[in-house]
């Protein structure tokens, strides 16, 4: 199993992960055979890759967490989005209104509650976590899944650095309500083509204030999560924003927010930008520590990132083309690779482990294999 690019996805192999709309809805099930037809439809619906099967790769990638909890967490953000939208459009109108939005509000904070237990009871339930969440998303839904992979990226950063359970779950709490402010900031904004205007990229950082106050006096959100959609464009300099606080000013949840944020939106494709690959987003991230991120959250980070899973077909510093068979935790830019149309000299198939060959590192991810 692979993560390709759709221009990269062929006719004859097979979906390796079952794609879905932005309601939850099955648009293509895993196992099914890609035609062009399906490929040229998938593309059309704003989705801009996909996990194949096919004869260099058929090594199954474990998801951190269910499809189903991960289903489930994108429509409660959606959900939520959506109730913080028409609280803004109608607060005011009636005290009995008011009264009963204000319910709708706290019901719609206790379901983002309850996926914050299923998520935190998932992950920490297992031995060894680490982060491999480069994932097909929709531009129609990018937001929301946006949301839920940035709580499973700052959960498994803050397990990392042995964080209580108290702290984890207003970590991912806060992680997944980061963005809420962004439900009032136009679409057209949001999802634009070309480069943003300084009056448009002054709109768009409103919404950590806005997230911020709309959070307020919601009983199921603690201080510190409410904190964390606040402060997550703060960086350590004192250059980010809302208030240009630095180092010790910014709170330790947020800081970790800052990094799962930016990680999973350069990993990203975005109306105005390709996706970066995982090894770049790690080294861009890694370059910026004690500037732009903390520089303990970053070794924390670096140390549980998978940018490059078992299946995937890399490029090596030696020019030749691999697929990854095995990922050693903490040496994970290091891992055991086979070497596609290559042989020992026994016939037998080529293996490299990088972690002894220290002349060979990982130029990137190959998508198209020449025989």
């Amino acid at each position: 199993m692979r993560l390709v690019p759709i221009q990269y996805a062929k006719a004859g192999s097979f979906l390796a992960k079952t794609i879905y709309d932005d309601k939850g809805a099955v648009l293509l099930r895993e196992g099914v055979k890609l035609t062009e037809n399906y490929i040229k439809r998938v593309k059309q619906l704003g989705i801009f890759s996909m996990y194949i099967n096919d004869e260099y790769s058929d090594k199954e990638v474990e998801d951190l967490i269910k499809p189903e909890l991960r289903q489930k967490a994108i429509k409660t953000i959606k959900d939520t989005f959506y109730s913080f939208d028409k609280f803004n459009l109608n607060s005011g109108k009636s005290s009995a209104q008011d009264k009963k939005l204000i319910a709708e509000k706290q019901n719609y904070f206790k379901s983002i509650g309850d996926v914050v237990n299923e998520l935190m009871g998932e992950l920490l339930g297992r031995r060894t976590v680490l982060i491999n969440i480069v994932d097909i998303k929709s531009t129609d839904s990018y937001t929301y899944q946006h949301s839920v992979n940035v709580a499973v990226l700052s959960l498994v950063i803050g397990i990392q650095l042995q964080l209580d359970k108290k702290k984890l779950y207003d970590l991912c709490l806060g992680a997944l309500i980061h963005d809420i402010g962004k439900a009032l900031i136009p679409d057209s904004i949001l999802q634009k083509n070309d480069k943003l205007t300084e009056e448009e990229i002054k709109i768009v950082r409103e919404h950590t204030k806005r997230g911020y106050d709309f959070l307020k006096g919601s009983i199921d959100i603690s201080a510190v999560s409410r904190i964390i959609a606040l402060q997550h464009h703060e960086r350590e300099d004192g250059k980010g924003y809302p208030d240009k606080r630095s180092n010790d000013e910014i709170n330790q949840l947020a800081k970790i927010v800052a990094v799962a944020d930016v990680y999973d939106a350069l990993t990203s494709d975005r109306p105005y930008r390709k996706a970066m690959s995982p090894n770049d987003a790690v080294e861009y991230i890694m370059a910026n520590g004690q500037t732009q991120f903390s520089y303990e959250v970053v070794k924390a980070f670096s140390r549980s990132i998978v940018p490059y899973p078992e299946g995937t077909i890399v490029r090596l510093s030696n020019e030749e083309i691999a697929v990854v068979e095995e990922v050693y935790p903490n040496f994970t830019l290091r891992p055991k690779v086979k070497i596609i149309n290559k042989k020992n000299e026994k016939g037998e198939d080529l293996y490299r482990d990088l972690r002894c060959e220290l002349g060979l590192v990982i130029k990137g991810p190959e998508y198209e294999v020449v025989e």
